[in-house]
């Protein structure tokens, strides 16, 4: 073949070259995009502290990875660090390709000091702002970045194009070094302590006794900004905001939504959000707060973090124009805002909702204690689902169901709580859980349907639940005890938002449906780090299909050894 073609003439080549476009399309514009992602320890001094801690090329947040629909992207990841590292593409819908899911024990074992593991994965029917982080103890607290995927080549934004595009990362800083945080935090037995502040962009802005130069947002009038916003913190549930300027919202976790003006947007952690900002405002520099949401009776970092929006021509040294910010409890804020979040639903991006359902599964968030001979009080907090408190397994998971090892796992995780009490109400007495390493089975493109119910056990308190290797439609939320008999009645099932994060309302509810069309292990566990240390998580294993790309691709040759 090669022969043939080097005998042909330019003109001939070239005819061959269109006619292959022209047929391949998506061949020829997608692309193979490659990263080096070094693990190192950075020095640095924030808050008036110096220290050192774990970063990706030295970058805090990390690296942006850039990429469009239909793209391949290859991450060779090496570890310089005396800690395991992984890393999860959160919100890649991974189609067969969960080896490279990244969450420590689940999908892989996690990369040793001085090694190297290559992800490798295509972005299928995606476009938008999603993120990558760690996924193993607390390391994302400093070791995440943005993903940014963009249309197809010659596909526009279904809103109107922007001028310029920015990225805004927001998180949580602590002074001492995070794994020391939640190693004294797992040998007590009690709740780890809350960082020391709020960043945007890796800048905690000013605070009390330490004066530092946060993140500027620079802008010109009459321009618009697509702003992707990723909440990277560890356990807060944050409020975004920019005196002076609404922002029309235009997308959630990568999929779009019918646009909305609004001026406080709110995520919790993992959740990403595009908006538009029209800088249409006078001259001048405008304060941007985040501040936590909190509406339980719990320790949480109640710091704002700010940072600014300056207008190219402002004189030097102005003002800044500030703005109220909500109530660190400001539920009815929260709703009204998750409220108004609707799939775009169109012929060109549909809402493929699920209409009837296969499996039926409720699961209670608790929190419980449970025995510990080597914690201070001689207990330790749990958090479970359905009463079990998952155990992590010493090799992955993925690896255990596609070899048929024994012993790892079973896969009859409870689809309902072993008994019914009125979970937003008066507690039972008896606060333990039961441990084990279970997962649910699912039949390949069968339909789930999952409600996750809040509790009042010990505190009630909001959890963003993450489902990996898939989006899910979010058609039903509500506070007190979710009612089978009349809230489904109520269920949004034109337009519901699709995403791959939910924040469950405290002592509340949320039900959502997918289609398991993605073989694998697929890891659903809260993104308030501190419940998944404790074992507020479980896995689906969804088994292979029967036709020719319904199956999970091989391992890779150079898969961790745990």
């Amino acid at each position: 073949m090669i022969m043939m073609v080097k005998r042909m003439e330019p003109w001939v080549l070239a005819k061959i070259l269109v006619l292959v476009a022209l047929l391949f399309p998506s061949f020829v514009h997608s692309l193979v995009r490659h990263y080096k992602f070094s693990v190192v320890l950075t020095n640095t001094t924030k808050l008036c502290s110096t220290k050192s801690f774990v970063t990706v090329n030295g970058q805090f947040p990390g690296p942006t990875i850039y990429a469009r629909e239909d793209d391949t992207v290859i991450v060779r990841v090496t570890n310089h660090v005396p800690y395991n590292v992984t890393l999860h593409w959160h919100g890649i819908k991974q189609f067969r390709s969960g080896w490279h899911d990244g969450p420590a024990y689940v999908t892989q074992c996690p990369i040793q000091p001085r090694q190297s593991y290559v992800y490798n994965f295509t972005i299928t029917g995606q476009r938008g702002t999603l993120w990558w982080h760690a996924h193993i103890t607390w390391l994302r607290a400093t070791v995440h970045g943005a993903i940014v995927i963009f249309p197809k080549r010659g596909i526009p934004y279904p809103f109107p194009k922007p001028d310029k595009e920015k990225t805004i990362v927001l998180g949580e800083w602590w002074k001492s070094n995070v794994e020391a945080v939640v190693d004294e935090a797992t040998k007590s037995g009690l709740p780890p302590n809350i960082s020391d502040s709020h960043t945007i962009n890796g800048h905690p802005g000013s605070l009390p006794g330490c004066i530092s130069q946060g993140y500027t947002l620079h802008v010109e009038s009459g321009k618009t900004y697509l702003l992707r916003i990723v909440n990277a913190a560890l356990n807060d549930e944050l409020f975004f905001k920019i005196a002076g300027h609404k922002l029309t919202v235009v997308e959630a976790d990568a999929t779009y939504v019918k646009p909305f003006e609004i001026d406080t947007i709110f995520l919790s952690p993992g959740q990403t959000t595009n908006v538009l900002l029209t800088a249409n405002q006078p001259l001048g520099k405008y304060l941007i707060a985040i501040t936590p949401f909190m509406d339980a009776p719990i320790g949480f970092d109640n710091l704002t973090a700010t940072a600014t929006l300056r207008y190219k021509g402002t004189p030097p040294y102005p003002k800044t124009i500030l703005t109220t910010i909500p109530a660190v409890n400001a539920t009815a804020v929260t709703f009204r805002y998750i409220d108004s979040l609707r799939s775009i639903n169109t012929n060109t991006y549909p809402a493929k909702v699920p209409l009837t359902i296969d499996h039926d599964l409720f699961f209670a968030i608790t929190v419980g204690v449970n025995p510990c001979d080597t914690c201070k009080q001689g207990i330790r907090l749990a958090s479970a689902l359905n009463n079990i408190t998952f155990d992590m397994p010493a090799i992955s998971l993925l690896q255990a169901n596609y070899y048929n090892i024994p012993g790892v796992f079973t896969d009859d995780f409870p689809p309902r709580p072993p008994f019914v009490f009125d979970y937003t109400g008066v507690q039972p007495t008896n606060l333990q859980t039961n441990n084990g390493t279970k997962l649910y089975r699912l039949k390949f493109n069968s339909t789930v349907q999952l409600v996750l119910q809040g509790t009042a056990m010990i505190a009630p308190e909001n959890h963003p639940f993450h489902l990996h290797g898939y989006n899910f439609f979010v058609v039903g939320q509500g506070h007190g005890n979710f009612d089978p008999d009349k809230d489904p009645f109520s269920f949004n099932l034109v337009d519901p938002v699709e995403r791959n994060t939910i924040g469950v309302p405290n002592a509340g509810w949320a039900a959502i449906r997918f289609r398991a069309d993605n073989p694998g292990v697929w890891f659903l566990h809260c993104h308030l780090e501190v419940h998944t240390t404790w074992g507020l998580k479980m896995a689906f294993i969804v088994d292979n299909g029967e036709g020719p790309n319904e199956s999970l691709f091989p391992p890779p040759p150079d898969f961790p050894k745990c």
